[in-house]
């Protein structure tokens, strides 16, 4: 703060300097003193857009999250039995068409498998075809009582036994078969090759990743709404997305909204999908989503640079019949965009309010609005913020 001082009765100017505004006091030279020698207090100088008035407007409210394209139509090849990787007609940003070959496995260890179990499921045929044959025996030796009915029983079980072996070694040969069908290297979606696994002349092991293949004509997003704005919104509701690299957003829908809070966050999962037919947008890309929401309520705002806080309390200056007055007020939504702030208390539609935040202000001081300040406080203030 700088003061400066005339001696003889001249006019005496005071320059508050603040963080966000300069509050200059100019007294009135000839201006009569009061009784007892005590001269008047000097009067704060205001201009029209340092004072404003509360002003009705709607809020949009706007939620934001972030977070990477991912695409959900990801499938990962895989080797389906042990085998030697021979070949791989495609790499890594090839395009592919589903039942497209991709490849090569030596599968002879499979084959041979499936040898021994086709021989295993004949062996096993063989033993019922005898088991069944003695069974058939004993029951016509048990109807005429030359074999006790637990032999038949014996009989019978051991048949049955047998049919189960070979059953269970048919199944067996069937599933080796279907492996075999399924260990051709084959995509199974239209989409491009994003990575590879594996190299040719590689040994495999079965389920060993070999190729990731990516279908981008559909693209999700993925991020974490507070539980307190989550009831807002809907799915289908439009999202406004901003993708890393690509200057003009794009707009998505919301597709799925979680049942239940992240633990420990207070968050809920929302996720957007994106159409990509022409495969502008990539997997992995970083975007920012936007969702605006409508108000239809006329809200009362005031600058966001109005409120200060004093002891944990929010509150806002005044100029009420010629004197600043300090206001406690409770505020709402807020705009970081058009920088205002709601009101839900504590202010009329036709208070002054300080449009900024000034220092050394106090309750009570004399203040007025002008539409230019002296030219000696002009002055005191130009060289007050030199200094």
């Amino acid at each position: 703060m700088r003061k400066s001082y005339k001696l003889g009765g001249l006019a005496a100017i005071v320059v508050l300097v603040g963080g966000a505004g300069v509050a200059v006091m100019a007294s009135k030279g000839d201006e009569p003193a009061k009784p007892g020698g005590a001269k008047p207090k000097t009067a704060l100088e205001f201009v029209a857009s340092e004072v404003v008035k509360p002003v009705l407007t709607t809020m949009p409210a706007q939620i934001e999250f972030s977070g990477p394209l991912v695409a959900p139509g990801t499938v990962v090849v895989r080797a389906k039995s042990n085998g030697t990787l021979l070949n791989l007609a495609v790499g890594e940003g090839s395009r592919v068409r589903a039942g497209q070959a991709l490849g090569q496995v030596d599968l002879e260890e499979l084959r041979y498998r499936i040898a021994e179990r086709g021989a295993s499921v004949e062996a096993m045929r063989a033993q019922m075809d005898q088991a069944e044959r003695s069974y058939k025996a004993n029951e016509g030796l048990a109807a005429n009582n030359f074999i006790a009915q637990t032999a038949l029983d014996n009989s019978r079980a051991a048949y049955e036994s047998a049919r189960a072996n070979w059953q269970a070694a048919k199944a067996q040969l069937d599933t080796s078969q279907v492996t075999l069908r399924q260990a051709a290297l084959v995509s199974p979606i239209n989409g491009i090759v994003s990575k590879r696994h594996a190299l040719p002349g590689e040994k495999l092991a079965a389920e060993q990743q070999i190729l990731t293949i990516v279908d981008l004509a559909r693209l999700e997003l993925a991020g974490l709404v507070g539980t307190h704005e989550v009831s807002r919104l809907q799915p289908g509701m439009p999202v406004q997305i901003n993708v890393e690299g690509v200057e003009q957003p794009v707009e998505a829908k919301i597709a799925r909204i979680a049942p239940s809070a992240e633990p420990g966050t207070r968050s809920i999962g929302v996720t957007l999908v994106l159409d990509n037919p022409r495969e502008l947008y990539r997997a992995g890309q970083y975007a920012v989503a936007r969702v605006q929401l409508a108000d239809d309520t006329q809200r009362l705002t005031v600058p966001i640079a109005a409120i200060s806080r004093n002891s944990g309390q929010e509150q806002v200056w005044m100029i009420e019949k010629g004197a600043l007055l300090r206001r406690i007020v409770t505020t709402g939504r807020s705009d970081a965009r058009e920088g205002r702030v709601e009101v839900l208390t504590g202010l009329k539609p036709e208070a002054q309010v300080l449009a900024a935040r000034f220092d050394n202000l106090r309750e009570g001081d004399p203040a007025q609005v002008v539409a230019t300040k002296s030219a000696k406080v002009a002055s005191a203030a130009s060289a007050a913020a030199q200094q």
